[in-house]
């Protein structure tokens, strides 16, 4: 196995920590990064490199990507992992809100790609890796800007691969189903926020109910989930396209795929 100069957004918390951790006892070079530095600093003392950084702000990205640069001279994988679930209805999450959840999901882990494709070109080769959701290919009520930025995602991640291609680049999607992280809490307390009241609530108590339940019994797969997969993508000199893992992520796929639009709304709205 090959050792790898590895830079991982989001990686406080949940998956992207967890992962991280395994990626340095493999013995890769692993720089991980988030706003919450505090909460990186067991990373560096199993030989990781955190850095703090906002994945919003150019500045930020642009002294990360010029430290691995500078300090290992190559970066062969890019783990765009930063994101955040914005619940609530249409109606009432105002639209600055909605614009901050496509600057995370979308424009984020553009920016940062943007500034890592030049150093990978360069090499002739690189992964690429964007965590879209089992959410970026079907819905669900109350989640309409989290899923609108994962399709966005999706869409962004196999244009870039065919793009991409010509330089020995591969972009690979991640798409998780209900992991046990931080994004169940960050959840229900946006959609409580913004919808618990008014025209929405009586759907919005439902779908808390039904989120709290599922977690407190629980569902969800573990976190080892995902940093099994990734290792998997970054120990594969050719990887698939799409990696589909986690609880409900393959059968709510094909659902949505195959059953079409009127018996899948009723399959999900009968969760809540």
């Amino acid at each position: 196995m090959s050792k790898k100069v590895i830079l991982i957004t989001g990686a406080s918390s949940g998956m992207g920590k967890e992962s991280a951790i395994a990626l340095i006892q493999q013995g890769h070079t692993v720089y991980t990064v988030a706003r919450r530095i505090d909460q990186m600093q067991d990373l560096k003392t199993l030989g990781g490199f955190p850095i703090q950084m906002d994945v919003t702000k150019e500045r930020d990205i642009q002294h990360v990507v010029d430290t691995i640069m500078l300090q290992q001279g190559k970066i062969d994988i890019l783990w765009n992992n930063a994101g955040f679930g914005l619940y609530g209805s249409v109606e009432d999450i105002p639209v600055e809100e909605a614009r901050q959840q496509f600057e995370v999901n979308l424009f984020g882990l553009a920016a940062i790609t943007q500034k890592v494709i030049p150093h990978m070109r360069n090499a002739s080769g690189g992964t690429i890796i964007n965590t879209s959701s089992m959410g970026g290919k079907m819905y669900t009520p109350m989640g309409a800007w989290y899923h609108a930025s994962k399709h966005a995602v999706e869409g962004f991640s196999d244009c870039l691969r065919l793009e991409l291609k010509q330089f020995n680049i591969n972009v690979v999607v991640l798409e998780p189903g209900i992991i046990v992280t931080e994004f169940g809490d960050v959840m229900l307390k946006n959609i409580s926020k913004f919808s618990s009241k008014g025209a929405y609530a009586t759907l919005t108590n439902k779908l808390i109910a039904a989120t709290k339940k599922m977690y407190d019994s629980g569902q969800g797969s573990k976190t080892s989930v995902i940093s099994n997969t990734i290792s998997k993508i970054v120990n594969e000199p050719k990887p698939k396209t799409r990696y589909r893992v986690g609880l409900w992520a393959k059968p709510m796929v094909w659902m949505r795929i195959y059953l079409g639009d009127k018996l899948f709304d009723k399959i999900v709205m009968s969760q809540v």
